[in-house]
């Protein structure tokens, strides 16, 4: 802007370098160009009363609440609020240390939770001065596998980047199988769960639908084996229910277990299997994620680490629909997804298309239907399309194999 162009110099070497340098100081400035800032009025960088400031600048200001001494045990009633603060005594705190007035000091404690560093303790998302109490996000009482304060950044396809490189290094050809431990001994794991630790404060809620896509799907199937790894897979019943239930993330300051990945966000928050109620309720704030409609090839690129789940693949927001469909049509083709006996005139599907039938149609005609459009070409989609042409077949279901996909 200072010189009047509108294109970023390409510098190929240190003379072209130097050169451009020296364009940039005998170049006198446009009009529009912004004046340069007198260092003597400028704000510092560090002062967290400034309200734009940065998310490391909040990290800062954070350690210092943490030495304040207003977080605490609280009680309300005979609800006891661990390592809590009221939004009291975060004004006084703040307007005493800071020299700043209440109302700037309630922006402060809103930017908090804008910035998915707190929140309230009953899950409302408006700071205010009161007795209100509020908690920082990392002193929450979680099992969340990814807890801890980081700062957040662009991270989906950092993420997808990080596991692919996993997958490659720890995955069979097919996808079918996982090396856990040599993941779980492995420096990119390492590295992994450092970065998921920035998906506390990642930004998702105005995301487009590809993206949520792409997004949700990498973090479920990254989740699983996170899980699996650091806990052990689970062997029986209610162990694969609590898996399901209580491994979970923070993502964007709001935990999510692989069911509310699942069932809430990528299938418009319809309920699950052995669900009595949606995984989210109507005021909860992870209904903005969630996707307006649901997606039925989703359940052909989530896996939960048994054996008669998909392989396992990365995927990215650009073309997430196609990448989506072939995954499906590969499973169906297989005999894991789908099996055709002519001369019973019977079809066998995977168990996935009868959990979650109500993704698929209104009975089984309309589920095998569905299957048959989303078969690749070949013998057994020609085998489907003529039993349903007849119109006398049997539709059954394959057993599922719960074993771990190690």
């Amino acid at each position: 802007m200072r010189t009047q162009k509108r294109s970023v110099p390409q510098i190929k070497d240190k003379e072209a370098w130097q050169a451009a340098i020296e364009e940039l100081k005998s170049t006198p400035p446009g009009q529009d160009a912004p004046p340069i800032p007198d260092p003597s009025t400028a704000v510092k960088t560090s002062d967290p009363g400034d309200i734009s400031c940065e998310l490391d600048e909040y990290a800062a200001f954070v350690k210092e609440l943490r030495s304040s001494g207003i977080i605490k045990d609280h009680w309300s009633g005979l609800s006891r609020h661990k390592n809590s603060f009221s939004g009291r005594a975060f004004v006084d705190w703040v307007v005493e240390t800071k020299q700043v007035d209440r109302e700037r000091a309630v922006d402060m404690g809103q930017a908090l939770i804008d910035r998915f560093f707190g929140h309230q303790v009953k899950a409302e998302t408006t700071f205010q001065d009161a007795d209100i109490y509020y908690r920082l996000l990392e002193d929450d009482d979680t099992h969340a596998l990814n807890a801890g304060p980081s700062d957040s950044g662009e991270l989906g396809e950092d993420l997808r980047k990080l596991i692919l490189k996993i997958y490659s290094s720890y995955l069979s050809a097919d996808g079918r199988k996982v090396n856990y431990k040599g993941i779980g001994d492995s420096s990119e794991f390492e590295h992994y769960v450092r970065l998921t630790k920035e998906l506390v404060r990642v930004q998702i809620a105005e995301a487009t639908r590809d993206e949520k896509l792409a997004f949700f799907i990498n973090v479920y199937n990254a989740l699983v084996i996170h899980a699996n790894v650091t806990m052990g897979p689970p062997v029986n019943l209610w162990q694969r229910y609590k898996f399901f239930n209580t491994v979970k993330y923070i993502i964007g300051g709001q935990q999510y277990s692989l069911q509310d990945i699942e069932n809430g966000v990528l299938r418009a928050n319809r309920r699950g299997m052995g669900m009595i109620l949606k995984p989210f309720g109507s005021s909860d704030p992870r209904l903005k994620v969630a996707l307006s409609e649901p997606e039925p090839l989703i359940h052909f690129a989530l896996v939960c680490g048994a054996k008669s789940c998909p392989p396992i693949k990365t995927y990215s927001a650009d073309g997430i629909t196609e990448q989506l469909r072939l995954a499906a049509e590969a499973f169906l083709d297989g005999d894991d997804g789908c099996q055709v006996d002519m001369a019973k005139k019977t079809i066998k599907l995977t168990q996935i298309l009868k959990w979650y039938s109500v993704d698929f149609g209104n009975n089984k005609k309309e589920v095998v239907k569905w299957v048959c459009e989303h078969m690749g070409e070949g013998d057994k989609r020609s085998q489907v399309n003529e039993l349903m042409s007849g119109g006398k077949y049997s539709v059954s279901y394959m057993p599922y194999d719960w074993g771990i996909n190690a």
